[in-house]
């Protein structure tokens, strides 16, 4: 470790924590991607373009990472192999200053501010170490946490990593191992970012700070209540956002297909949305992608959506915080209480659209399979209070994306994504005299929206029945769930 990387005592800060720089889109205006691909090429370390390369550097510039431009980058260290480290530090050395150029004019101000604290300025980012060490020596910071290459002895990378991917949870992995080889205190330290895939070190430091968010980092820091700050010009300037501007409205302008490179869609029946005027959304619950599944249909018609959920979806990873930030109101099972009910009802009379799943639960085990949907009696209860129309939406293949065993979807399946069918069908006519024999009729409506295999008798495997369980669930799989519909 060179002189210019070595952590500060932190004498003036015992046991005192740091501060953790991402570096594209935080640190820098931009991306690093573009400046250290023209580097590699005019070293004649890369000799042929990447197909997409430049509308994945576009698309980066724009909204942020991509689970496409991580994979690519993931794969960059196979590229590698063979390759001179020297070669590639020099060529990493050219550019310092091009990308030093790039850097923020706030983030100097903020370097000294954690420097006068005591605390190390820590490059935290999963472009590789060779790439990157030049230009954190040419701000004066104080080490870099980054993806390394693994070095043959004769000085040529051997294509493999030394240590984690440091992106996400692998990012969070080496600040963690840095912080406590350095002994910084992980509650006392700061951290800058503007990717939801950061969020892990966010929620693990002290104090978490989002910097230009990419659009769903927007959402996630309204969910936990992350200050957003520029470092591009001083708050209150004038790029700061419209604090008036409707947050579920920003939400689901982003909410697309491209978002979600881990499933494929197909959908049909939007026009059974109303363009205007208060409705209540029901679909069937195979995952917890239904929400997002759910979303990308409205998103469709412009429109705006309160979601109605008990509180697992509320505390589910990622689609939970989604949930919260686009106006969800949840449902704690066992109270007894008509709040959310009369919160649902009084979004209606504003005009607005509730989603709602009436079965309340993915069901779980044997019942999964039942090609009877059994639902409970809140969103008839909630039709009767109202009299808005009621639209069924079939989902299916959403379990494929994130089954019920696990406690994240399959982002990384983007090689051959599953296919998730969203069909919307006509305004069922309610009679409001009976609950359970509207909320029968409604799941019926559903079900005629499913395809055919979702309404035939399945007799599943031991490995599909795990799938529909919870991560460890130690019960018979087989043993059937009794239900109350109605008061459960």
């Amino acid at each position: 470790m060179s002189p210019t990387t070595r952590p500060r005592s932190n004498a003036s800060n015992p046991h005192g924590g740091a501060a953790f720089f991402d570096l594209d889109r935080t640190l820098l205006a931009g991306a690093s991607g573009e400046v250290f691909s023209a580097a590699m090429k005019t070293a004649g370390l890369i000799n042929r373009n990447i197909p997409g390369e430049k509308l994945l550097f576009s698309l980066f510039n724009t909204i942020g990472e991509t689970l496409p431009s991580m994979a690519l980058a993931r794969q960059a260290v196979t590229m590698a192999k063979g390759r001179s480290r020297q070669a590639v530090q020099d060529a990493a050395e050219s550019v310092a200053r091009q990308l030093a150029e790039m850097v923020q004019p706030l983030a100097g101000a903020l370097f000294e501010e954690h420097r006068a604290a005591g605390r190390p300025v820590v490059l935290a980012t999963t472009t590789p170490y060779d790439l990157v060490k030049p230009f954190a020596d040419l701000l004066g910071l104080d080490d870099v946490v980054a993806t390394r290459y693994t070095v043959n002895a004769d000085g040529t990378y051997d294509g493999t990593l030394s240590g984690p991917f440091v992106w996400s949870s692998g990012k969070l992995a080496a600040v963690q191992e840095w912080a406590q080889r350095n002994g910084i205190d992980m509650a006392k330290s700061f951290a800058y970012s503007d990717s939801v895939y950061d969020t892990p070190l966010l929620a693990a430091v002290g104090n978490p700070f989002v910097v230009n968010p990419d659009p769903r980092m927007v959402l996630m820091a309204a969910a936990r209540r992350w200050p957003v700050i520029r470092l591009d010009v001083p708050s209150g300037g004038a790029k700061v956002p419209v604090i008036g501007l409707e947050l579920q409205k920003l939400a689901l302008a982003f909410t697309h297909p491209m978002f979600f490179p881990y499933a494929r869609f197909e959908m049909s029946g939007i026009e059974n949305i109303p363009a205007t005027g208060p409705a209540i959304l029901c679909g069937n619950h195979r995952s917890y992608f239904d929400v997002a599944a759910m979303a990308l249909a409205i998103s469709k018609t412009g429109r705006t959506v309160r979601f109605l959920g008990k509180k697992e979806v509320f505390d589910a990873p990622l689609i939970g915080q989604i949930a919260s930030a686009m106006g969800g109101i949840r449902v704690e099972r066992g109270t007894g209480s008509d709040g959310p009910l009369q919160a649902a009802a009084e979004a209606l009379e504003a005009g607005d659209i509730v989603a709602i799943m009436p079965q309340g639960t993915i069901p779980r085990g044997i019942e999964f399979f039942d090609p009877v949907l059994h639902g409970r009696w809140g969103a008839a209860r909630l039709a009767a209070m109202t009299k808005v129309p009621v639209i069924p939406v079939g989902l299916w293949g959403t379990e494929k994306v994130w089954p019920r065993n696990a406690r994240l979807p399959a982002v990384l399946n983007v090689v051959d994504p599953p296919l998730v069918t969203i069909n919307v069908g006509a305004p069922v006519e309610m009679k409001y005299r009976s609950q359970d024999a509207d909320t029968k009729k409604l799941m019926k409506a559903i079900s005629a929206l499913l395809p055919p295999q979702g309404r035939a008798k399945h007799v599943p495997t031991d490995e599909e029945l795990a799938a529909t369980l919870p991560a460890g669930y130690q019960g018979d799989p087989r043993a059937h769930y009794v239900r109350r519909p109605g008061t459960d």
